[in-house]
């Protein structure tokens, strides 16, 4: 009975009012205006209203009393399509708040638009956090290239690196007797080049072994390293194969390519471990290896070492060959009871036989 009650009252309870604009903007320390001119902008993304907050709920209906004439006669102007006019937003990071069109809002919303016009005033956030930081230099970004992709970046100065590769494929279009603005020099890098090698982070799943990460801050990484002569690699050379060390190479070889050829990044390494085990547990430890599903062959030898297991892994091309055999080796196989030493031996050049297949019928 109390459950139902609970039920009850959380759906027949009120929606929250809308966001005070006046108590974020001294949270955020938001107060330098910046003119963003007319866009449309996604209803979602209005969350609060200035001065007028407590007439309205979070989803913009109003609150205590019945809509009044105008607001009637504004969604049905709404309805049947006749211009109205933008709304007066305040931005602030990626919040917008009324300042003028409450009525125009509520009645897109209960219409069930998805966006409406607007003429908008950004207040950039002024207090020093890593994340007002973040969208001042997205906002700069975005900004100085005219971009309105989402490149959602969470490392402090990989912003200003990407307007480095923009710079010099301008610089290189211009070069091949382009004339093209820096605005549309920074939408043919995004199209041929950021979205290219971003589908094939993606499509590789990088991003699943760094979940604090996004598919941007990978892009940042891997470009950085990748294409700037003077910094140090810090991941194998096999993805030489896949991204050549000049951004512009790159662009050319994704050209021609459709997005179902894209490589991913991703090779198989193989590898043969020399074990010296306890001699009591030599056949208990070879039924736990086998069972592991990186393990493809476990052989009891006779010599200097007990057991030879050879193992076959997929790793990305950010890490080394090296550093995935050696965690593998430590967390699936020196911790077993009964282990007393291993040796791993990495193959260099080799050379296999196919299986033989025998024409003979009977």
């Amino acid at each position: 009975m109390f459950k139902k009650l609970l039920e009850f009252s959380k759906k027949s309870a009120p929606p929250p009012k809308a966001k005070c604009f006046e108590e974020y903007q001294k949270e955020t320390g938001a107060y330098a205006p910046r003119i963003r001119g007319v866009r449309t902008v996604a209803l979602e993304y209005i969350v609060g209203s200035i001065g007028r907050y407590k007439d309205f709920d979070s989803r913009f209906q109003l609150k205590h009393r019945m809509p009044s004439d105008r607001f009637r006669s504004i969604k049905e102007a709404m309805r049947l399509g006749k211009p109205l006019g933008p709304v007066k937003l305040y931005q602030i990071k990626d919040s917008f708040y009324v300042l003028d069109g409450n009525h125009r809002i509520a009645a897109a919303k209960e219409l069930g638009h998805d966006e409406i016009l607007a003429r908008i005033v950004e207040l950039a956030p002024s207090k020093n956090t890593r994340q007002n930081l973040l969208y001042c230099e997205r906002s700069e970004f975005l900004d100085r290239t005219q971009l309105t992709a989402n490149i959602d970046i969470s490392e402090v100065g990989q912003y200003e690196r990407l307007m480095e590769q923009i710079t010099q494929h301008h610089q290189h279009l211009r070069q091949n007797g382009e004339e093209v603005s820096f605005a549309d020099a920074a939408l043919d890098w995004y199209s041929t080049i950021y979205r290219q090698l971003c589908a094939i982070i993606r499509r590789s799943r990088l991003i699943e072994s760094f979940p604090k990460r996004t598919i941007a801050d990978l892009y940042a990484y891997i470009t950085y390293y990748q294409w700037s002569d003077f910094r140090r690699r810090r991941y194998g050379i096999g993805i030489d194969k896949i991204i050549p060390k000049q951004m512009e190479a790159f662009r050319k070889k994704m050209a021609d390519m459709k997005s179902t050829e894209y490589p991913e990044m991703r090779r198989e390494i193989t590898a043969f471990i020399l074990m010296s085990v306890q001699a009591k547990k030599e056949y208990k430890l070879i039924e736990k290896l086998f069972e592991l599903d990186e393990v493809q062959e476990v052989h009891s030898v006779h010599g200097d070492v007990d057991l030879l297991v050879k193992i076959e892994l997929a790793r990305d091309l950010l890490v080394s060959d090296a550093e995935m055999i050696s965690h593998f080796v430590h967390e699936n196989i020196r911790q077993l009871s009964g282990v007393n030493s291993t040796k791993t031996l990495i193959p260099g050049l080799s050379r296999i036989k196919a299986p033989h297949v025998s024409n003979d019928t009977e």
